[in-house]
């Protein structure tokens, strides 16, 4: 009888409500980030991979808190930056709206890329913002995609042939690139939180008071922490399988190439769209010329990896549509 009695006043204090959206975030947060490090982080971590993951756990918290913090600050408690004007918060959260990250949470730990835009905002999104959001990142993939083939085309036998590599192995300037990688990574996950903010955010208030944002932060850092201590996970074989990813400068050159691109075409306006279909993307476009250009008769595999990339960030589409779907039956 005691024991029920303590559970009442629990609930009392912690409404079901209040409850369900606070565990939607801590899922959202871990699911969003574990599942698209790859785009910003995934190249830092396998050039870097002989530091102490703590240093490179270190260097991304601070780039995040200060990003987080000057989002709220500068638009008055809305860490979104703006993408989530549309979407609002529904005036009651049902237990249903935790199986959308729960699903992305499975499909993170199964080691899957998705898109997790599609995935988390789609059930809180009208259709016209679905609509808007799948356009404006099937364009990020095609002129990523173009994007990096003709990028790769100019630079890939001064900078990712064989012969290349092996020299800045042998000479100093291999320092400088790694001054050079530090700076692009922090460039490009900036840019990639902006983008992001939204998905890990969107069951929380649009608002958020100081109390509500120095909490959040505390619960990314230590996601953040368990996720740079296990090197990224299953998620980082989508990188490490690619030509020269653990190489510095080319590291380097994805991370910046990435970076001004969601500066560039991310930024146009405040649609949310998917990260993972413009890194997807660039990584396909990147290794289409790099074989042309320097192995040819690796073509076919090309090919197959390209497929299986681009098979793996629909299923995230596909799941959320079922979801999205599913969401509506039971409202």
């Amino acid at each position: 009888m005691a024991e029920r009695n303590y559970i009442c006043r629990i609930f009392i204090f912690f409404p079901m409500e209040l409850m369900i959206g606070a565990i939607g975030f801590i899922i959202c947060a871990y699911a969003v980030i574990a599942n698209d490090v790859i785009q910003t982080l995934g190249t830092f971590m396998a050039s870097n991979n002989k530091l102490q993951w703590w240093w490179l756990w270190l260097f991304a918290v601070s780039i995040l808190s200060a990003t987080l913090i000057y989002g709220w600050y500068t638009n008055s408690g809305d860490v979104s930056y703006g993408r989530l004007l549309n979407i609002p918060l529904p005036s009651k959260l049902e237990w249903w709206y935790l199986l959308v990250p729960l699903t992305l949470l499975v499909i993170t730990r199964i080691g899957i890329p998705v898109s997790t835009t599609f995935m988390i905002l789609s059930v809180f999104s009208t259709g016209q913002i679905i609509e808007k959001m799948i356009l404006k990142s099937v364009y990020g993939y095609a002129l990523s995609f173009v994007f990096a083939v003709l990028v790769y085309i100019i630079i890939s036998k001064k900078f990712e042939s064989k012969l290349s590599l092996e020299r800045l192995d042998k000479h100093s300037r291999k320092h400088y690139w790694l001054v050079a990688q530090w700076v692009s990574t922090g460039f490009l996950w900036s840019q990639w939180l902006i983008q992001d903010f939204a998905n890990i955010f969107v069951f929380l208030p649009r608002k958020l008071a100081i109390t509500e944002l120095l909490l959040a932060l505390c619960v990314i850092m230590v996601i953040m922490a368990y996720i740079f201590q296990k090197r990224g996970g299953k998620i980082q074989e989508i990188v490490n399988q690619k030509s020269n990813t653990k190489n510095i400068r080319s590291a380097t050159i994805i991370d910046l190439i990435y970076g001004i691109f969601l500066f560039v075409f991310g930024n146009l306006n405040t649609i949310p769209m998917s990260t993972t279909w413009v890194f997807i993307g660039i990584l396909a476009g990147r290794e289409l010329a790099m074989t042309y250009l320097l192995n040819k008769k690796k073509m076919t595999n090309t090919y197959i990896i390209i497929a299986k990339d681009f098979g793996k960030v629909n299923i995230g589409l596909a799941v959320s549509v079922v979801i999205a779907f599913l969401i509506q039956y039971l409202k």
